[in-house]
């Protein structure tokens, strides 16, 4: 956000100053062809700027996003929006999908959008060429003609004229799954498109995991939950466990959701939340278990897992204990140790901490 000095000659002396969303330099592209645009359109993955109060008149903008931070930025600003791995029931003609970091969930986007949209409906792709646009198009080729309308601001625009109305595929047919032992049985992971570490454990949950035994049982909040490795984990430890599996992300909590289904894992033990960040933890936990998020998209952000650090204690019973695993460069041991008084380093190995 940027600030801009506002003059009021009525009130000299005192200074006014207007908050003003900065545009996406994807938005900008769009903004550019906008010629092309017209009826209900539908904006996936769309920035967090002030795109739709750009558009023409002729244009009926919704929202579809499965980030819950975004989902409330387009309430706040009363755009109609559907959070959620699904697509939204509004009816629209078109839709502008900007590029997800996931070649996966590209791919589900695609294939959900070709699904619902008539032939010869247009499909705009649009995303920085750093994050791999000109990759990206490659992807809208078995769905009709493609054609690149414009390339500015570091960034592509490409139309997709659909000749294809493909079945939708179910959900099951997304998911990938992997095997993660337990001592008390093997688990079967399922992660849909886009979740972190899709197609196998990545190392920092490997490392944490053989210490899960030792934490304390009762209410357990996995923040950052992803596919549910760490929620299923606890779960399968002790069945009178209670997990709190928090995400900002819908895909991650609906695989997470599927990982307890898959493995017969008891409904009651498993309660699902779309978060912000820790602050919107349950109270009065008996843990805190995380390996904590540290990427919006492409780009890196910290905030969440240092806030994690910082704040995590208020959502705690008194005794009660914060586990987290995490890059060794990152100095989260001191931010703990400023806010709980003590930090014990349990592991050191493979990078991780």
């Amino acid at each position: 956000i940027s600030f801009q000095y506002v003059p009021c000659p009525a009130l000299s002396g005192h200074r006014f100053y207007l908050g003003v969303a900065k545009m996406d330099p994807r938005s900008e592209v769009v903004l550019r062809q906008q010629d092309y645009l017209s009826g209900p359109i539908l904006l996936v993955n769309a920035p967090c700027d002030d795109l739709s109060s750009q558009l023409p008149a002729t244009v009926d903008a919704h929202f579809w996003t499965w980030n819950h931070n975004e989902s409330l930025y387009f309430q706040n600003k009363q755009n109609p929006v559907h959070f959620g791995i699904d697509l939204p029931t509004a009816d629209f003609e078109q839709a502008i999908v900007f590029v997800p970091k996931s070649k996966e969930l590209l791919n589900y986007i695609l294939h959900n959008l070709a699904s619902r949209l008539k032939i010869g409906a247009s499909i705009f792709l649009v995303g920085e060429k750093k994050a791999g646009v000109e990759r990206a198009a490659k992807q809208l080729q078995p769905y009709g003609h493609t054609l690149k309308l414009d390339s500015a601001r570091h960034c592509q625009m490409w139309q997709l004229t659909t000749n294809t109305q493909p079945d939708l595929k179910p959900i099951e047919s997304w998911i990938q799954e992997y095997t993660v032992n337990t001592p008390n049985g093997d688990l079967s992971i399922c992660a849909l498109p886009g979740v972190f570490s899709q197609n196998r454990l990545d190392v920092g949950t490997a490392v944490l995991l053989p210490y899960l035994t030792q934490v304390t049982s009762g209410k357990i909040a996995d923040f950052g939950c992803g596919a549910g490795v760490i929620s299923a984990y606890l779960a399968k430890l002790n069945p009178k466990n209670r997990i709190f599996a928090l995400d900002v992300d819908a895909f991650a909590l609906a695989s997470t959701q599927l990982t307890f289904t898959k493995n017969n894992l008891l409904p009651e033990q498993l309660e699902i939340k779309a978060v912000s960040g820790i602050e919107d933890a349950p109270l009065f936990l008996h843990a805190i278990v995380s390996n904590p998020p540290f990427h919006q998209g492409i780009h890196t952000d910290y905030n969440a897992s240092e806030n994690l650090c910082k704040t995590s204690r208020r959502h705690l019973k008194s005794g009660g204990e914060l586990w987290i695993v995490s890059n060794r460069f990152l100095n989260y041991p001191l931010l703990i140790e400023q806010n709980f008084g003590k930090c014990t380093t349990k592991a050191d190995q493979q990078g991780f901490k």
